[in-house]
């Protein structure tokens, strides 16, 4: 393995330290004050240009390489934490109650830090770098509003790049997809308006409950009988709520849940399947359903140009046989869509080891793992040296 920050170096020990300080104190989407602050700090300490406020707490840093030039690219790291309980006992633990860095951002933060450090130390490429330091990515689509209030008009690039850690897939490895990464999430909510009444007595309504179940039980064969076999998709169920007593049939119950799909086309087929299953099953129990369904996060998609750098940087790091090419992508959502939207570009996987004894994302046990940071960096670092190089 190649990496140009070295394993327990003074670098990989800076790392470490943001790391584990913004792990202990974790921040949601838009409120990030501290977080956004310490990384414009450091930013301005290693003498990079910085800009802050976007999005609320968004922070980008600029950094011109030794020759001057046109070329221009931009790297990514998301900076929030999740609404989630901790329940870690290692000393740089969450000191925010209920909420925890539970999906590796303080670790995407602390590498693209130490990359930034790095560059501005070793300035050998042409044209400029941008560090973008997002906020709200969990949920909240931060790099829409990013984009919306004009990041890539502001800040100019050829193309943008993303890295997230990835649990299951081994510490030294990198995945690479030559096209989805991540699907798309849409989220619903499905009212089911029927007629309460006394629970011994069901005949007197309309029971909203028995046909949320009925519906429910539907709504799984979307997937299964509607899309073809070769495509991806998922319809999960994931809350209800209705009633409040042991013998009274509620008035209504309310269904929630979301929809992950790879394309635009299934995208809107499982829309349409939802609404008829929705409006047939409610007609027939003489209910009345009402589906509220909203796009949340588009697919994020990979150019394959953009792919290809990606996995020929990671391969210099660590050899062609550890950059997987052929994983499946992931039903996850991710916002980096909304920057590919804007710009060509990929996003990658950096293995984090083990997600076993609830080592996995999203999990109150969960935690970055410090021993990839010097790899991370230097994949940044590589990435910016292939695609701006000095002129000879």
């Amino acid at each position: 393995m190649t990496e140009l920050i070295r394993q327990e170096g003074e670098l990989h020990q800076a790392m470490r330290r943001w790391r584990r300080d913004l792990h202990a104190h974790p921040e949601t989407a838009f409120e990030e004050h501290r977080t956004a602050a310490v990384v414009a700090e450091l930013l301005e300490s290693f003498g990079l240009n910085v800009d802050r406020g976007m999005a609320t707490t968004g922070v980008v840093a600029t950094l011109q390489g030794n020759q001057p030039g046109s070329g221009s690219i931009g790297l990514r790291a998301d900076m929030d934490a999740l609404n989630l309980q901790e329940l870690n006992t290692f000393t740089h633990c969450s000191t925010h109650d209920g909420k925890m860095h539970g999906c590796g951002h303080d670790g995407h933060t602390a590498m693209l830090l130490g990359a930034a450090k790095y560059l501005s130390e070793h300035r050998d490429f042409s044209g400029s770098v941008v560090f973008i330091f997002q906020p709200a990515e969990e949920g909240e689509a931060g790099a829409r509003v990013m984009c919306e209030e004009g990041l890539f008009e502001r800040f100019p690039v050829d193309a943008v790049y993303g890295m997230h850690n990835w649990p299951g897939l081994e510490a030294g490895q990198f995945a690479v997809h030559q096209g989805p990464v991540m699907a798309a999430m849409d989220v619903f909510d499905i009212q089911i308006t029927g007629k309460g009444c006394h629970g011994g007595m069901p005949h007197m309504g309309i029971d909203p409950v028995v046909v949320a179940g009925q519906l429910i039980s539907s709504l799984q064969s979307i997937v299964g009988r509607t899309l073809s076999p070769l495509e991806s998709g998922v319809v999960s169920v994931t809350q209800m709520h209705g009633g409040d007593a042991y013998n009274v049939v509620p008035d209504s119950v309310t269904l929630s849940g979301t929809c992950r799909t790879f394309t635009s086309e299934v995208q809107s087929q499982i829309e349409t399947r939802i609404r008829h299953h929705v409006e047939n099953i409610c007609r027939a129990y003489g209910a009345e359903g009402e589906l509220d369904y909203r796009s949340i996060y588009p697919s994020t998609v990979n150019v394959p140009e953009h792919a290809s750098i990606c996995a020929e940087v990671s391969a210099s790091l660590v050899g062609e046989e550890a950059v997987q090419l052929n994983l499946p992508p992931s039903m996850g959502a991710e916002d980096f869509a909304f920057m590919l939207k804007e710009r060509p570009g990929a996003y990658i996987w950096i293995g984090n080891g083990t997600s076993e004894g609830g080592r996995g994302l999203h999990n109150p046990y969960y935690d970055f793992n410090d021993d990839i940071l010097p790899l991370g960096a230097s994949y940044w670092v590589t990435l910016v040296q292939s695609q701006l190089p000095l002129n000879d």
